[in-house]
């Protein structure tokens, strides 16, 4: 074995050592601490295990996206709190991208008066802690509106209340072919659009991807109506008298008022941060791309979206993830005005009915530390997807 080998193995070694000697501090600390929590709680006579996730958890939950009731388990109502919780982060992210790349383009805008609405926009609303926002909407904006019997009507479809949003409800058969066929149009969009982003690459030959991205997604859902029997008719909602004095509506699908306004905080306040990541990554591109790309004829919307959107992405995606994850712990704010998410359900009720914390607490920080993890990767390939190649 030469002498310039064994020099690179001590260096190896040199080096795995100290991570070697952290990892092993870790584990001892981990250790430590659980085995003088089990100890103690030994001594005082509190038993530790899981088992309790099968016993019946006797309590109702006023919104839930399966069935539930009081006579399930606690592993049901820990399952219907993570899919609330799922459910408002899902629409949060949707929406605070949405308004966070409109509000981002906005503040770059010729006009003045855009301009300077979008500056106000992303300083009042990031500037407000969003717990205040939350107050707001469910307590000041929300519980302003009127009883059932006196509903905001759109069209006797839908009805908003102090009780919450009446909307129709879809009723589906064979649902399973439908699913499918939308699986199926957004496979077909992304081949479609990684064909046609080669194209441009190699050729510059610009295809029509919108419309046929368009077409794709209204034909592929066609074709599983016409040749699967798939079927969608509307439950709609419908004012019903149980006295006098109280009204309530039978039918239709209700969105209770703290999904309403708990989704309406976190997008509208993460929005805010997401727009200035657009404006920092639109202003990261340099003045002479859009001169040179003006100078062959692209348009402003050309520009923006084959020359500068591209580049600013590598700038906009990986702060984004941040605000993503940011939003997706802020949900647990739901507490607050009661909406049945993961942590008053279960690190809540079902805490207090049980007193199993250490369990329950645990899962429940795993259960965020699992879905942060979950939203990073996904945003780390989509991240290394979009990042620009040189050839």
């Amino acid at each position: 074995m030469s002498l310039k080998h064994i020099s690179f193995q001590s260096k190896k070694i040199k080096k795995l050592i100290p991570q070697l000697i952290t990892v092993g501090i870790l584990i001892s600390i981990i250790v430590y601490f659980v085995t003088n929590a089990q100890t103690n709680m030994g001594n005082r006579g509190i038993a530790f295990g899981f088992g309790f996730l099968n016993q019946e958890a006797s309590f109702d939950i006023t919104f839930s996206l399966i069935d539930y009731d009081g006579s399930y388990s606690y592993a049901r109502a820990f399952l219907v709190g993570l899919l609330n919780t799922i459910l408002v982060s899902v629409i949060g992210i949707f929406f605070a991208t949405l308004l966070g790349v409109i509000v981002g383009v906005s503040r770059l805008s010729d006009n003045y008066l855009i301009a300077k609405v979008a500056e106000w926009y992303v300083e009042i609303f990031r500037n407000i802690p969003l717990i205040l926002q939350i107050f707001f909407w469910y307590f000041a904006a929300l519980r302003a509106l009127p009883l059932p019997n006196e509903a905001i009507n759109f069209n006797d479809i839908s009805f908003l209340t102090v009780k919450g949003f009446y909307v129709p409800k879809f009723i589906w058969t064979n649902f399973n072919f439908f699913l499918i066929s939308i699986i199926g149009a957004i496979t077909a969009i992304s081949v479609f659009n990684s064909y046609s982003r080669k194209q441009r690459e190699q050729f510059g030959k610009q295809l029509p991807t919108t419309l046929i991205s368009l077409l794709i997604l209204i034909t592929f859902p066609l074709i599983s109506f016409l040749l699967f029997g798939v079927t969608l008719s509307f439950e709609y909602p419908v004012l019903k008298q149980l006295s006098p004095t109280i009204f309530t509506f039978d039918g239709g699908l209700n969105i209770i008022p703290e999904l309403i306004a708990l989704a309406l905080s976190l997008s509208m306040y993460t929005a805010t941060f997401i727009a200035e990541n657009v404006r920092a990554g639109i202003l990261g591109v340099s003045k002479g791309q859009k001169e040179a790309a003006a100078s062959i004829g692209l348009n402003k919307n050309q520009i923006l979206k084959l020359v500068v959107m591209p580049q600013a992405l590598r700038i906009i995606i990986p702060p984004t993830t941040n605000q993503y994850l940011n939003l997706t712990k802020n949900s647990s704010l739901a507490a607050a005005i009661a909406y049945p998410d993961i942590v008053l359900v279960f690190a809540g009720t079902a805490l207090m009915q049980t007193g199993r914390a250490i369990e329950i607490i645990s899962i429940t920080m795993l259960t965020y530390l699992t879905l942060s993890v979950s939203i990073s990767i996904f945003m780390n390939w989509y991240n290394k997807k979009m990042a620009i190649k040189e050839k």
